[in-house]
């Protein structure tokens, strides 16, 4: 009840310290923040003020970051589908909010939430039985590759976004593990990290070169009643946007950029309509803007997080990417629990084993196998 009296969409503003690197070449500071809803920034045509639902300064911890966060995960046990995502230029912060450091000192939303998922499951136990599954994906340079398969292996398996009639996306051919702990779930996208694009540019030592799409279904029977509601939590951490001139990209980076900022330059398409009610929402523009689309004018409680850098030196990157940020608060999305009753789910269960003891025996007499249960919904969650 409190997660919706905040509202079905959310923006909080994260502002990291200065860099290195800032230091080094005497940037100074242009943004304030008056209160915890409030970011100003200086610039060359004044000081420009913006909103938001949160305001996070440069001192502010991993722990206070995840601590609002923290009650969309139970959103996400309880039946709906959660998308959390960030954006901003290269070297904002974005990588850090959503993942932590490499070492995992100071671990991101990420990982935090894999372990409040198993929390919230461990603690009801005794009134549900739980299914976990999770799927982990980048978008490189247009393609969407698989990062539970490590890169040098490759992958025959073409992956394709699809969305079923209930508007739930999800990625036919894409590797789905079942998990039963939240160190699983780490150990898991450990190593999918390792497997995504990454390269050092002037801006920042590890770029990110793509997009992170994370995704964990929940499944959750209800022991007393049957109610069976299914849970998506969606977590992105999106490569951030760039100008070759002060990344110093060539070559295969620049690519990497322009495939990017391409993308990014169709979310934004989407969230103007979006925010402008249109009829029309360019989703099928790009992969990005397919993959989110239940996340962004959709069936959804979404948390978008704006990381901007404090430097002067980026003033005009971080007022686009607060723009940005401040058109998303205008999307109105229409959340609703994903459930069924105990009989529904039961005649769901008979019509998936009616379909397939119908193809196990069209394959038995050499018959051409034309399933009595549509291919869409074997390859859906569950």
């Amino acid at each position: 009840m409190v997660e919706d009296l905040k509202g079905k969409i959310r923006v909080f503003c994260r502002i990291r310290p200065l860099s290195k690197s800032e230091l080094a070449r005497r940037s100074q500071c242009i943004v304030h923040f008056p209160d915890e809803y409030t970011v100003i920034i200086k610039s060359s045509r004044g000081a420009k003020e913006f909103q938001f639902d949160q305001v996070f300064n440069c001192s502010t911890s991993q722990e206070e970051i995840f601590r609002d966060t923290n009650r969309l995960i139970q959103s996400a046990v309880d039946g709906y589908n959660v998308c959390i995502f960030a954006y901003g230029q290269t070297g904002s912060g974005k990588t850090f909010t959503m993942i932590g450091e490499k070492e995992q000192a100071n671990p991101g939303i990420i990982p935090k939430a894999f372990k409040r998922i198993f929390q919230i499951i461990d603690e009801n136990q005794t009134k549900f039985t739980f299914k976990v599954l999770a799927y982990m994906l980048e978008l490189y340079n247009d393609q969407l590759l698989d990062l539970f398969i490590n890169r040098c292996e490759g992958s025959t398996t073409k992956l394709e976004i699809r969305k079923d009639k209930k508007g739930f996306v999800y990625i036919h051919g894409a590797e789905i593990k079942e998990v039963t702990n939240a160190e699983m779930l780490c150990a898991l996208f450990e190593q999918g990290c390792k497997n995504r694009h990454t390269a050092a540019t002037k801006m920042n030592t590890e770029s990110s070169r793509s997009h992170l799409i994370v995704g964990v279904t929940i499944k959750s029977t209800n022991l007393t009643n049957g109610t069976v509601t299914y849970g998506k939590l969606s977590m992105v951490d999106l490569a951030g946007s760039e100008r070759a001139s002060k990344t110093g990209a060539e070559d295969e980076q620049l690519k990497e950029a322009n495939s990017v900022n391409k993308s990014l330059s169709s979310l934004g398409d989407v969230i103007s309509a979006l925010s402008a009610e249109q009829s029309f929402i360019p989703y099928r523009n790009n992969k990005l803007t397919l993959l989110m689309q239940d996340s962004l004018g959709g069936n959804s409680k979404t948390l978008m997080f704006v990381n901007i850098s404090p430097a002067d030196c980026n003033a005009e990157e971080s007022i686009s990417s607060l723009v940005y940020a401040s058109r998303v608060k205008l999307i109105t999305n229409n959340a609703q629990k994903n459930s069924e009753s105990k009989e529904i789910a039961r005649l769901k269960q008979v019509s998936r084993a009616f379909g397939n003891l119908a193809a196990y025996h069209m394959e038995s007499v050499g018959a051409s196998s034309t399933l009595l249960v549509s291919q869409e919904e074997k390859e859906s969650f569950p």
